[in-house]
């Protein structure tokens, strides 16, 4: 399958977007509402609509950003919330990205990628990533989809991936999923490795 910004996008214009909650995921505001610094720097990768960058925005963070291949998602985005940053958008692919961030919040992008991908993300992840970042979120904890997103996996699988490049701080079934996904989410919270 060939997951390219076509795709993606086609997906938004229809709003065939099975894996959107259309609101912020309840582990991510909770985690989200113990945060201080407002000025950390965030990256939310293939955020899609981004309930989670418009929480961050209307609780006063001033450096968050969304990187999505759909153009329809960022303008569903700028569209709900005209006051967040046009160049906190940004249409591109994940992996060309190159800036520096604190703490990339997964929700839904890992799962979303080919599987053979994996390896190359935690890599990305890790170069994006000043010293001692994070990337904090949610994965499915679900068997591994083979035809379409969003692909599964379960914490083992994860915690192969991610130890290369980051210490695992935190990988447990997440008690506060969004009903519909209850039982299906990790929460997970690992650290660059230095």
């Amino acid at each position: 399958m060939n997951l390219t910004e076509e795709y993606w996008d086609t997906r938004y214009k229809n709003k065939d977007m099975g894996w959107d909650l259309g609101e912020i995921s309840p582990p991510l505001k909770t985690y989200f509402d113990q945060l201080t610094d407002k000025e950390l720097k965030i990256l939310i990768p293939g955020g899609g609509n981004s309930y989670e960058a418009e929480y961050l925005h209307r609780q006063g963070f001033k450096n968050i950003y969304v990187v999505d291949l759909s153009k329809t998602a960022l303008n569903n985005i700028k569209r709900r919330v005209p006051s967040f940053p046009s160049a906190h958008l940004i249409h591109k692919n994940f992996f060309d990205l190159e800036m520096s961030f604190d703490i990339l919040i997964e929700q839904t992008f890992f799962c979303a990628l080919n599987p053979n991908l994996r390896p190359t993300y935690v890599k990305k992840a890790s170069e994006l990533l000043y010293e001692n970042g994070k990337i904090v979120g949610l994965l499915f904890n679900v068997p591994l989809n083979i035809e379409k997103p969003p692909f599964g996996g379960n914490k083992t699988e994860y915690i192969n991936y991610f130890e290369a490049h980051f210490k695992i701080q935190l990988m447990e079934p997440a008690y506060n999923s969004h009903p519909s996904r209850t039982g299906m989410e990790l929460f997970f919270m690992v650290q660059k490795k230095n």
